[in-house]
């Protein structure tokens, strides 16, 4: 791989609401679904302590490098030059079966959102965002749009939908570009933020108030708050996600704990996960440490439905590390390790 680095046809966010969400009991185990560089979405199973243990794979899937779920169904980004999306049904929990694998116009594309009945990726290699109308069943259908970034290099790195906007963040052209999305899904562009000089920003948390987002800055190794208004973005402070003297480190993942307390981003490079404390309305953050992720170049992480458990997925040690989270606190607690080749993001 050379890339690393509404409709009424349509199925609309509402139908896909009303799709029954398959759900365990207290006494069933918990699944996760993670993606990985290489063939196949590869399945597991969690307790309540954090233990993982694996439940299969649902090969013919390649480079899913990116894998998002949407009640019963996952769609997962194909990183490949020639870049594509798959569609995955949920028949019950664990137990996965692919839908269908469509082009997107793209090369690399590293993340996606679904968005109004549309399947939204951003494909890294060939920086644009593609837009492709998903079918009755929860397929993934034709294109409606494809976006490219202007600038120097760029890098669509990853698409979120804040309220009524859809913001892609491009390392390359080191800005977040803000859009809307039309009913017959074409992208309209309406803002666009540069952030500092040097930055690189690969991806992005958004409070839960909707005021604030945090962007993970991975070639400075800085993270940003920025203030949110309508689809404007604001820069209002940065500062390093490492202690000083660490070596060269690119950050990851941002995410943000549901109760709007914690943020949380990987370190890679430093291996660690940087836990920041959200200070007042959301304005400022403080480091309050970076617990080593117990593996090496943690590219994702994500926090389970309970809030109690956090899985950081490591690539080149190719494992999943789970850690107990004290929601008083926002601290980590490392439980367990699971082994999976190249894995680079985990879902649940």
């Amino acid at each position: 791989m050379t890339t690393t680095r509404r409709g009424f046809l349509g199925l609309t966010a509402a139908a896909i609401a009303s799709i029954p969400v398959l759900k365990a009991t207290a006494a069933d185990p918990r699944y996760l679904y993670y993606g990985k560089y290489g063939d196949g979405v590869g399945i597991a199973t969690y307790d309540a302590a954090g233990k993982i243990t694996a439940a299969g794979t649902l090969s013919g899937v390649g480079d899913p490098s990116w894998v998002t779920r949407v009640g019963n169904r996952l769609y997962a980004a194909n990183e490949q030059d020639a870049g594509a999306v798959t569609a995955i049904a949920i028949d019950a929990p664990g137990n996965l079966r692919k839908l269908n694998r469509q082009t997107n116009g793209g090369s690399g594309p590293c993340h996606l959102i679904v968005a109004n009945g549309y399947v939204i990726s951003a494909n890294y290699g060939s920086g644009d965002l593609s837009v492709q109308k998903l079918k009755s069943d929860g397929g993934i259908g034709a294109r409606t749009d494809l976006v490219e970034h202007q600038g120097s290099s760029p890098h669509a790195h990853q698409v979120v939908q804040v309220g009524q906007y859809i913001l892609a963040v491009d390392l390359g052209t080191n800005s977040v570009y803000t859009y809307t999305l039309s009913s017959a899904g074409k992208l309209t562009l309406k803002y666009q933020v540069t952030l500092p000089t040097g930055a690189g920003p690969r991806h992005l948390a958004v409070h839960p108030s909707g005021n604030f987002l945090y962007v993970a800055n991975e070639l400075n190794s800085t993270i940003g708050v920025l203030k949110y208004v309508d689809g404007k973005l604001t820069v209002l402070n940065t500062q390093t996600t490492v202690p000083s003297g660490s070596p060269t480190n690119y950050p990851g993942e941002v995410i943000i704990s549901a109760d709007g307390r914690y943020v949380y981003l990987t370190n890679r490079g430093h291996n660690s996960i940087a836990v920041f404390a959200v200070n007042g309305d959301g304005a400022t953050l403080t480091l309050k440490g970076t617990p080593s992720v117990g593996g090496t170049n943690p590219r994702h992480c994500i926090i389970d439905p309970t809030g109690t458990l956090m899985f950081v997925s490591n690539q080149d040690s190719g494992n999943i590390v789970s850690f107990a989270v004290d929601a008083a606190t926002g601290g980590l607690t490392k439980k367990s390790t699971f082994s999976a080749a190249s894995v680079v993001c985990v879902n649940v």
